[in-house]
Parts: structure tokens; C-alpha cells; sequence
């Protein structure tokens, strides 16, 4: 697999994230200061994650983006997309459930333009768990089937 990858553009206001390759816990950091950077933009206007070319997606990288969903809906009251042309990326989304966070569409989506990798930020052990724990209480709060598969991983985060 290729190792992960976050790459952003915008234009006018408009976002565009695209995650590829493996994403894992080791760019929470990345992801998590990309998007308050963005939405406490001025500019901000829409935002669509674009994961059609990622090979996998761990569960830190999930809850962040249930996260992001559920910001873009209290600050700015739409839900954002979610581009997903990987029928097992789709699933596991879906498994999720994303389809309440946001619009879910199963095919790719335009290439912007100038889409640039965004520079690597690098946390603490003790932030990258606080915010593994963080998008795990997210992903928790979505469903009973979510609180049910992510409760023993917590009780073995929360001890440590």
C-alpha cells in the first residue's frame, strides 16, 4: 500500500480534501489543523473530502472527518461531501454512518486544479492520543453499532 497522503485545495472559499493512499493515525495531527485552519478561514464557503484514491482509512482518520461534518454543520448549517469511487472505502464509510454527516457520492469528483500535499505536523504521543481518543468518542456518538465496535478500544485508550 502507499503510505498516506492529505492534499488540499481552494478556490474562492471552496475546499477541496482529498486523502490518499493508506491514511492512518500518524496524520491526525495534519488533518485535524488543516481543518480548523480552514473553516476558521473567512473565505470558507464549501468543503468536499475526495477519498477516491485512498487504499485504506483507519478509524482516527474516520472521526476526524465525522468531525469535520458535524463543525461545518453547527458553524455554517450544511453537510459536506464525501466522494468515494472504492466500493470497500464506500462501505466502510457507510458502515460508519456517514450518509447522516454527509452527502455520500459513489463516483469521483472533479480534479481541481492546483492541489497541493499539505506539510506534515507533528504531535506529541500525548496529543496524537488525545485526538485518537477525540475522533473515537465522534465515531461513538454516531450509533449504537459504532459505540459497540470502538468501546474496548477506548477503555484500553482511556487507561493509558
Amino acid at each position: 500500500m502507499e503510505e498516506g497522503r492529505i492534499l488540499a485545495a481552494s478556490q474562492d472559499g471552496a475546499y477541496v480534501i482529498r486523502l490518499t493512499g493508506d491514511v492512518r493515525l500518524t496524520l491526525c495531527t495534519t488533518i485535524d489543523d488543516y481543518v480548523y485552519r480552514m473553516l476558521d478561514s473567512p473565505d470558507f464557503a464549501s468543503v468536499w473530502v475526495d477519498v477516491c484514491d485512498a487504499e485504506g482509512i483507519d478509524s482516527t482518520t474516520l472521526g476526524l472527518l465525522a468531525k469535520l461534518a458535524l463543525e461545518v454543520r453547527a458553524r455554517y448549517g450544511f453537510m459536506p461531501a464525501i466522494y468515494s469511487s472504492n466500493p470497500s472505502i464506500t462501505r466502510l464509510i457507510k458502515s460508519m454512518g456517514f450518509q447522516r454527516l454527509f452527502d455520500v457520492y459513489e463516483d469521483t469528483c472533479a480534479n481541481p486544479g492546483c492541489i497541493n500535499c499539505i506539510p506534515l505536523v507533528e504531535g506529541s504521543e500525548a496529543a496524537v492520543r488525545e485526538k485518537v481518543i477525540e475522533a473515537h468518542r465522534v465515531l461513538m456518538g454516531l450509533s449504537e453499532e459504532n459505540r459497540a465496535r470502538f468501546k474496548d478500544l477506548m477503555v484500553v485508550l482511556e487507561r493509558s
